[in-house]
């Protein structure tokens, strides 16, 4: 396991930080152009998330609601209990 590490000579520091910084600056001027594409705001900002009608909340039909529940009664509808 001795070969895994070895104390790093001030040569190699310096190509290590070279290195880093180059892969730094790249990074940077990738990101500088997906801003450029994207916009400040970004495009898809506009787009997220879901669009309300006036305002006003959707009524929920009952019926509808119990027929897609898999387990009820004739009043409620029966949901697991501990099980996540």
């Amino acid at each position: 396991m001795d070969f895994l590490w070895h104390k790093v000579s001030d040569k190699e520091r310096e190509e290590i930080k070279g290195q880093a910084k180059k892969i730094i600056d790249n990074f940077s001027k990738k990101l500088d152009k997906v801003k450029e594409e994207i916009g400040e705001t970004g495009d898809n900002a506009l787009n997220s998330g879901r669009r309300e009608k006036n305002g006003q909340s959707l009524e929920i039909d009952k019926k509808i609601m119990f027929e897609n529940a898999p387990n009820k009664n004739s009043d409620f509808i029966i949901a697991e209990k501990g099980e996540w």
